[in-house]
């Protein structure tokens, strides 16, 4: 089964294992372009979907998980991370996690961005994150998605 996997899928899952999650991944048959497609997928309410949406924090790349009912405010939230918060170019975005935009997983990149969880995410017993591929997702929590990120919990809108 694991050998099914696309290659980034299974470095994000070798990630996964090596700071104490199961590493399953779960392939879908055909990628899902939202929050709301995922979550239709999957049987599970918007705002259990995290969503991994890389930002620039001044100049610097940084990566924020956001529950599938936000959308990120840039000044509001901008203002919380006490910089200037701006969107992250497409190429930028793959080079600073080595994955396609859709499929963008918490974890595996290539360098280890600044992350930032929003505490909605809290509200949901579990949560589901994109695998590193457009049709991957793993099943998580809030407390371990905390953990396997060393991501500091914020409030997002």
């Amino acid at each position: 089964m694991r050998r099914s996997l696309p290659p980034v899928a299974s470095k994000v899952s070798d990630t996964l294992i090596a700071r104490g999650h199961h590493g399953v991944i779960i392939t879908q048959p055909s990628p899902t372009h939202t929050a709301q497609e995922a979550a239709e997928a999957l049987g599970v309410t918007v705002g259990a979907i995290t969503k991994s949406l890389v930002f620039l924090l001044d100049d610097d790349p940084v990566l924020l998980l956001v529950s599938g009912s936000h959308q990120v405010h840039l000044d509001r939230t901008g203002e919380r991370l006490e910089g200037t918060l701006s969107r992250a170019p497409a190429a930028m975005v793959r080079e600073v996690t080595g994955q396609p935009i859709g499929g963008v997983a918490p974890l595996g990149h290539p360098t280890n961005l600044p992350t930032f969880i929003d505490n909605a995410l809290a509200a949901h017993r579990e949560l589901w994150a994109a695998g590193g591929h457009p049709n991957t997702v793993f099943r998580t929590t809030f407390g371990e998605l905390v953990r396997i990120t060393a991501g500091l919990a914020i409030d997002v809108d």
